[in-house]
């Protein structure tokens, strides 16, 4: 939520036992407003994690994006048997996938119903330049300071 309303994204948690997306999002001004936006929130812990995140079919159209957070905070599963759990310590990334992409690479052929990331290009929507599909949507323009005349 911090890292949506730090790029002027008004953000609110979806109501308690909501299926299928945890956040909502609107323009900041009241006058602008003419959408809002269903965001699902997934998050990886390990740094040396598969690089996918469980998404059920049943939620497939519930949601606008999906934001998919990798915690990055050690090592725990491969790498751990050789490196201590803080070497794989890491910032946080963020990747706003919008719900075509995640249906293009849902893999609902295990009960897992997965995603994988692994070997796809994703770069694009990383970071800020992934939150920036969310503020065209919304069209939030970047905001700037006004110099007086």
């Amino acid at each position: 939520m911090g890292h949506l309303m730090r790029r002027n994204i008004l953000t609110f948690k979806a109501p308690p036992n909501n299926e299928g997306y945890d956040l909502i999002c609107l323009h900041p001004d009241p006058r602008m407003r003419t959408r809002q936006l269903r965001v699902q929130v997934k998050s990886r812990y390990a740094t040396d994690c598969d690089r996918g995140f469980p998404v059920k079919k049943s939620t497939l159209d519930a949601f606008d994006y999906l934001v998919v957070v990798f915690l990055n905070v050690g090592y725990f599963f491969g790498r751990s048997k050789r490196h201590s759990t803080r070497e794989g310590a890491r910032a946080p990334e963020f990747f706003t996938f919008p719900r075509s992409f995640i249906k293009k690479h849902h893999d609902d052929s295990t009960s897992w119903e997965k995603v994988r990331t692994r070997g796809l290009d994703i770069e694009r929507y990383r970071d800020e330049s992934g939150f920036e599909y969310i503020t065209r949507r919304l069209k939030i323009p970047y905001p700037e300071k006004t110099r007086a005349s």
